[in-house]
């Protein structure tokens, strides 16, 4: 649907990427409770796969995300939130 494929992980604390499940992304996914329309233009299509439009912004993806995350209990604190198109 849209052009822009992101990979989402998180890293633990060995430092060994997992791609983040779909439900996590999802929920972010779903206006993340923030009502920050920028983050609409998102559609979680697997494990660690993210498509989205051009005026999500990578620079606040990854804080976005990383913050929703651990605010659910999904990562913990010294767990990290990696994107990349």
């Amino acid at each position: 649907m849209f052009l822009r494929k992101i990979k989402v992980e998180y890293a633990e604390a060995n430092g060994a990427a997992q791609p983040c499940p779909i439900h996590w992304i999802d929920n972010f996914a779903m206006r993340n409770f923030t009502n920050d329309a920028v983050f609409d233009d998102t559609l979680p299509v697997a494990d660690g796969l993210l498509e989205a439009g051009f005026r999500v912004p990578m620079d606040r993806l990854r804080p976005a995300m990383e913050d929703w995350f651990r605010r659910k209990g999904y990562i913990k604190p010294h767990e990290h939130v990696r994107v990349s198109e």
